[in-house]
């Protein structure tokens, strides 16, 4: 599992077992002054009450405000609900969030996530809003573009956010095809935390944006060990959600 569980301060293990785990510190601080942007302004650290447990990224919409990530990281799957008081900070680094923190909302996953936990729909999208700023959050970070119904095997460029470290995890890799609607990647030091990562295509020199293919997630809630990971295939399916989440009211 690569989403830190909130409140309980637990993990669950593969076999099912509860394996304690300790509480992160609180909410790091905000920059005093907006500075250079990052080369991953587009990715960010999500937080439930300050406490640091997935990762996200900016997805163009027609509003400028739509973030993608794993379901797991905003519902918790059949039998329990979507999560709140998310925060996000994208373009986190050495423990400051330098275009300070943004309230998520709006939080939608697919029917089969609410019914089942299906792995195959470990998709979820959601809003991203700041009081008092002048300008969407895609204005200030830039975005990727949703990419789906691609190849399985392609180049890819991940990163993401594992917990206890305050900059971001970076891979170049390879997908390929593990079943009918998911991928897998190898990638080292990826590991708690490092849920909801962009899978992105052709990204960028400069902002490493580009097309984002998938998100780790899935299979194995994204992967038991820190060196492999998954995501659910960006199909029709993720395609329809993403159209539904970007008309929500």
């Amino acid at each position: 599992m690569r989403r830190t569980v909130i409140g309980l301060f637990a993990l669950m293990s593969a076999s099912g077992t509860i394996v304690a785990c300790a509480q992160h510190a609180a909410e790091p601080a905000v920059a005093p002054s907006t500075p250079a942007k990052p080369i991953h302004a587009a990715i960010g650290a999500l937080f439930v009450d300050g406490s640091h447990y997935c990762t996200a990224s900016v997805v163009h919409s027609p509003r400028g405000d739509e973030l993608l990530t794993a379901a797991h990281c905003i519902h918790d799957g059949e039998g329990g609900g979507y999560l709140s008081n998310i925060t996000f900070a994208p373009g986190f680094h050495d423990g400051v969030a330098p275009y300070g923190y943004w309230q998520v909302g709006n939080e939608l996953v697919a029917q089969g996530w609410i019914d089942s936990s299906d792995p195959n729909l470990d998709v979820g999208f959601a809003t991203a809003r700041q009081d008092g700023s002048p300008e969407p959050l895609e204005a200030v970070t830039g975005a990727n573009q949703l990419g789906t119904n691609g190849p399985f095997a392609r180049q890819v460029t991940v990163a993401g956010y594992p917990d206890g470290v305050d900059e971001v995890a970076t891979c170049e890799t390879h997908t390929q095809q593990q079943d009918d609607h998911q991928m897998r990647l190898d990638c080292p030091g990826f590991a708690t935390g490092t849920s909801g990562s962009p899978l992105v295509a052709d990204p960028a020199p400069d902002t490493k944006t580009g097309t984002v293919v998938g998100v780790i997630g899935g299979y194995e809630a994204g992967g038991n060990t820190d060196d492999i990971s998954y995501s659910s295939y960006f199909d029709d399916q993720i395609a329809d959600l993403y159209n539904r989440a970007t008309t929500m009211p």
